[in-house]
């Protein structure tokens, strides 16, 4: 008779430590990989990550510098980067155009790498800005605009050869993570305490599974030198066993003795979790958060509350998601006025916002779109309408960076985006406009015209798939009830998708992978019902549910664990 462990199927029990890494010991030790445009970052964002546990930090053959961790150039020796640690242990880049060349930075002493510890190293260039990471403090940081062209050498890990004289790190690397196009930390962070996935820009993820040193996860093949050895030595970290156990590919039970979980792995089985936040009715500002399982209709539960500067409440904020936390902008409350405030919230969990940073402007009724990495606010009002676009990295805490500008200054506008792309509907300039725009999220640089909405309005609910973007409502300025979609790889006008079950405008909008929900907004009376419908096919809207707490209200914010780059 089977003996069926609930702690095990429900991921319960304490997850164990599931990664590896590789052991460079000394000369000939190195992991190298195929040249490529993937490794030519230009003037663009970037990260290197890893974690690194260092045998030896020293002087090597009399160079002043030792422990190359990650090297690139050209044949010619020029256009090229090292990644490394001094003979003190410093983290320190260098980099060159000549041949010559000069160390970028080098780490102050608190920044140092000891031996025999596992300690996470990140280096990322955001704009023109380069910053070094240990153990999640930023350690140095230089302006640095260099354009890395390099592509015609294989990028190598755990060694270089200077002048016929190898230069090795000695020691284990795990999880060693390469990002074009995005910095994914900016000021200092929470080390992760999960393995790295694949995700949004990554071109490589490597030094991470015990059974092959040269195993990468982006598909590339690897070339292992000097019998480089895979390790079961890992710092410990874990898979994401957020929302329990995880079923990868066919799994065979005996059917008589063991229960039989679903077929699919976990990941194909999608999130569900999304939330609502702010909103008002004459007179009240509501500062609570609800959410619902969007995959069940059903009424809101209470989440928790935003906190400090954004109390007593706002509205006309904006919000962005990855799978695992969610972002709250900026705002309006009478009569403190428009706030600058950036809080978060850990979407799988319950409770009051934290901190995150600040706006570049306090600011009300913008549009807000992201990947599962970046999330972005474009547009608004300070008064005077905005045409700026900014981003955070969704992953750090910090204040919002410059992206680029939309077409024309607007406010009361709303976005949605596929992992890839960020959409803009619609707003109000001097009056409502159908314009359509987008940008690419993982670079930055101004939008381009996308195509037109079937109407003319501002004030509207969106929410998309991975394919599809979806425009409810608004006002022309008359309320509307209309649905548009449009399909976001390609570029042209809205088509008509079927009607909400009541014209209203400033509502909310978000979704997982299936289905769309819209919920609250003004009628003109404030409503608290909560619609849905089913993305990939056209209809009209049906009833999902009602909120609670206060219910009734407009001009608040959604968001979901279950886009923001998820399929």
């Amino acid at each position: 008779m089977g003996i069926l462990r609930t702690d095990k199927v429900s991921g319960l029990e304490t997850p164990t430590a599931v990664t590896g890494s590789v052991y460079f010991e000394g000369t000939g030790k190195a992991l190298s990989f195929p040249a490529g445009n993937d490794f030519a970052y230009g003037t663009g964002d970037f990260t290197i990550e890893c974690w690194l546990y260092p045998t030896v930090v020293g002087q090597v053959s009399g160079a002043s510098y030792s422990g190359h961790i990650f090297f690139s150039q050209t044949v010619s020796g020029t256009n090229y980067f090292a990644f490394y640690f001094d003979s003190n242990g410093k983290i320190s880049l260098y980099n060159t155009s000549s041949g010559g060349g000069s160390d970028l930075f080098t780490s102050a002493p608190d920044g140092s790498i000891v031996v025999n510890k596992w300690q996470h190293v990140a280096l990322c260039r955001s704009g023109s800005t380069l910053r070094a990471f240990v153990d999640g403090t930023q350690v140095d940081s230089i302006s640095n605009t260099f354009d890395f062209t390099n592509t015609d050498r294989n990028p190598t890990i755990g060694n270089y050869t200077h002048n016929l004289t190898q230069l090795p790190y000695n020691g284990y690397v795990s999880n060693f993570r390469i990002l074009k196009g995005t910095a994914l930390y900016t000021a200092n962070f929470t080390v992760p305490t999960h393995e790295l996935e694949v995700i949004g820009d990554t071109v490589l993820l490597c030094c991470n599974n015990p059974d092959s040193a040269g195993a990468d996860g982006t598909g590339k093949t690897a070339t292992v030198s000097g019998s480089a050895p895979a390790s079961t030595v890992s710092p410990g970290l874990t898979r994401d066993f957020t929302y329990g156990t995880e079923f990868q590919g066919v799994t065979v039970f005996d059917t008589q003795g063991y229960f039989v979980p679903p077929s699919g792995t976990t990941e194909q089985r999608g999130r569900g979790r999304g939330l609502f936040a702010c909103g008002a009715v004459p007179g009240t500002y509501y500062t609570d958060i609800q959410y619902v399982n969007i995959a069940s209709q059903g009424n809101t539960f209470n989440f928790g509350n935003l906190t400090g500067e954004l109390l007593p409440g706002r509205e006309g904020s904006a919000s962005v998601s990855s799978e695992t936390r969610g972002i709250f902008a900026g705002g309006y409350h009478e009569p403190t006025g428009r706030v600058d405030a950036i809080h978060f919230v850990t979407i799988s969990t319950t409770g009051n916002s934290v901190n995150f940073g600040d706006l570049s402007a306090a600011k009300n009724a913008f549009a807000s779109f992201g990947s599962s990495t970046r999330g972005c606010f474009a547009g608004g009002s300070t008064g005077s309408n905005l045409n700026v676009i900014e981003y955070v990295i969704v992953a750090s805490l910090g204040d919002a960076q410059d992206f680029g500008d939309l077409t024309a200054a607007k406010n009361s506008v709303t976005g949605c985006s596929s992992p890839t792309r960020g959409i803009t509907n619609g707003g109000y300039t001097s009056e409502p406009t159908n314009v359509i725009e987008y940008v690419t999220i993982a670079s930055t640089g101004n939008a381009q015209d996308f195509g037109d909405l079937q109407n003319t309005l501002s004030n509207s609910a969106s929410c998309s798939s991975s394919v599809r973007g979806i425009s409810t409502g608004g006002a022309t300025p008359s309320r509307i009830n209309t649905i548009d979609y449009i399909t976001i790889a390609s570029t042209g006008n809205a088509q008509d998708f079927g009607d909400l079950t009541a014209a209203r405008n400033v509502a909310a909008g978000t979704s997982n992978k299936i289905l769309g929900i819209f919920g609250g907004g003004a009628t003109p009376s404030r409503i608290n019902t909560i619609d849905y419908i089913t993305i990939a096919s056209t209809g009209n809207a049906q009833d999902f549910g009602d909120f609670g707490n206060g219910g009734r209200r407009s001009n608040l914010v959604a968001c979901s664990d279950s886009h923001g780059g998820l399929s």
